[in-house]
């Protein structure tokens, strides 16, 4: 069955390729590869001698063609990226859109991953997260996103380049997240691996200070607290459970509870009240 494989190959470290992943390889006709220079290195290191085939944002449409033509033939392909797993923030949605149009199979062989990488290694919170690729460098479409992860009640993972990286940030700390925690990963599984934490502002400040960043860079950045209900909502409710009868404990217990605060929190709320109502009496 003519078969399209999705390969994720290894993001630096060359020992992280799977041994699926290279029996795939030696198996196919052919491996589509975003930068045929860079997939040889891989291909060299265990010895695979396929044909390269060259498939990048330039020229996906043209090649689809071809593609298609080889599938149609029986041929068995491999789709690999420069790094990590295809179609992340990488070329070849358009390609596996028509390979599945035209019946064929494909397959994914998971493997390396740098966002889910990153994620794993941030000590934020990973499930839910968003990831966002790469963002907008410009525009309308950049201010609209950078809204959206300053608002986003989850964490949120980001690609960037290394050169745009205190930018980001910078933004990110206009926008209103200064004071959210974040964390920047960089040459992830490789020799000079980097996990730098802090708040976004701290951040920022370091990489304008140190812009001289290498290797491939993700940005991973902490949920908006939710908004918490309004001290006279909390007020209004603990004067009705107390005039309902309810003792200090139980009220505070219920103001946590449907609230959604914490219980110091509740408890000053309903001293108040009470210091409020002693005065009134």
């Amino acid at each position: 069955m003519p078969t399209l494989y999705i390969v994720s190959t290894p993001i630096g470290n060359l020992d992280d390729v799977t041994q699926r992943a290279l029996a795939v390889l030696r198996s196919v006709d052919r491996v589509l590869a975003e930068d045929t220079r860079h997939s040889a290195i891989l291909l060299r290191r265990y010895d695979i001698r396929v044909p390269l085939v060259s498939l990048h944002e330039h020229n996906e449409v043209a090649r689809t063609a071809e593609v298609l033509a080889w599938l149609g033939a029986g041929e068995q392909l491999a789709l690999v990226s420069d790094a990590g797993t295809p179609l992340i923030s990488d070329p070849g949605e358009r390609l596996v859109a028509a390979v599945i149009g035209a019946g064929h199979d494909v397959v994914p062989v998971p493997g390396a991953s740098a966002l889910l990488a990153a994620l794993v290694g941030a000590g934020l919170p990973s499930c839910p997260f968003t990831f966002y690729g790469f963002p907008p460098r410009s525009g309308r479409a950049r201010a609209a996103q950078l809204e959206q992860l300053v608002g986003a009640a989850h964490t949120v993972v980001l690609y960037e380049s290394p050169n745009r990286l205190a930018r980001l940030l910078g933004d990110l700390a206009e926008h209103g997240a200064g004071e959210r925690a974040a964390v920047v990963a960089r040459e992830l599984t490789k020799v000079h691996e980097e996990f730098r934490r802090g708040t976004v502002r701290e951040l920022a400040a370091y990489y304008a200070e140190h812009p001289l960043v290498r290797g491939e860079v993700v940005v991973l950045l902490e949920g908006a607290a939710p908004a918490g209900p309004a001290a006279g909502d909390a007020e209004r409710l603990a004067r009705s459970l107390l005039g309902e009868g309810h003792s200090a404990s139980t009220v505070a217990r219920e103001l946590a509870r449907r609230l959604q605060l914490r219980r110091n929190e509740a408890y000053q709320i309903v001293q108040t009240v009470e210091a409020e109502q002693e005065k009134v009496q």
